[in-house]
């Protein structure tokens, strides 16, 4: 069964204040909702595993520490996940980037797969799909649906604020999958907006209405 980690870290939640406030501009809004995915990532990784290599520093030969495993691939979920990229990659620049896009059709309000670009490695890689809000839990749903159709067999997925409700659609949809989040809030109001929340992740990363 997939496990649900909240990060309570003092930037990660220093951070997080200044996201949700409607007064933030939408340039530091797209640096902080960065700075944030950052520190997750970091704590996403911690367990990651190590193999031990031979270097020589200026002084002399030394037995060192470096990454082994898996290779890491990140998937931004469209649009928004766009705005936590860059963070994670400044951590970790060798990880490949893979898109999925959704939309949810008005009609039956379910979502719809539009466009999906992936390393052609996908099913070797650990993948840490991203979007900044879990709301219903849909979209987050069927991108991990349409992963595990592709050949990914190792999926975390990474939000800055989610819903009970699209954490329990989660869980239901995928308990294999680990859900790592800086904040669950109340719930999710009649249009299916999360409260407290910080409003539209996307027009406020990309300044649109």
């Amino acid at each position: 069964m997939g496990n649900v980690y909240v990060f309570d870290h003092p930037l990660i939640q220093h951070k997080l204040t200044f996201i949700r406030d409607k007064n933030t501009g939408t340039k530091e809004f797209r640096e902080l909702v960065n700075e944030v995915a950052a520190l997750m990532a970091y704590e996403i990784t911690r367990e990651m595993p190590l193999r031990e290599v031979e270097i020589e520093t200026p002084l002399m030969k030394a037995k060192c520490k470096v990454l082994a495993g898996k290779k890491l691939g990140i998937v931004p979920i469209l649009r928004a996940g766009i705005g936590m990229v860059d963070g994670i990659l400044k951590l970790i620049p060798a990880a490949k980037v893979g898109h999925i896009g959704l939309y949810r059709d008005p009609e039956t309000l379910e979502p719809v797969h539009y466009y999906s670009k992936m390393p052609t490695d996908i099913g070797e890689r650990e993948l840490i799909v991203l979007d900044p809000m879990l709301a219903t839990g849909g979209s987050a749903s069927a991108a991990i649906q349409a992963l595990k159709e592709m050949g990914a067999k190792n999926i975390k997925f990474m939000c800055i604020i989610a819903a009970p409700e699209g954490v329990g659609r989660l869980q239901k949809d995928h308990p294999d999958i680990d859900i790592y989040v800086a904040a669950v809030d109340e719930k999710l109001d009649e249009k299916s907006y999360i409260v407290p929340g910080l409003g539209d992740a996307g027009d406020r990363l990309f300044g649109t209405k």
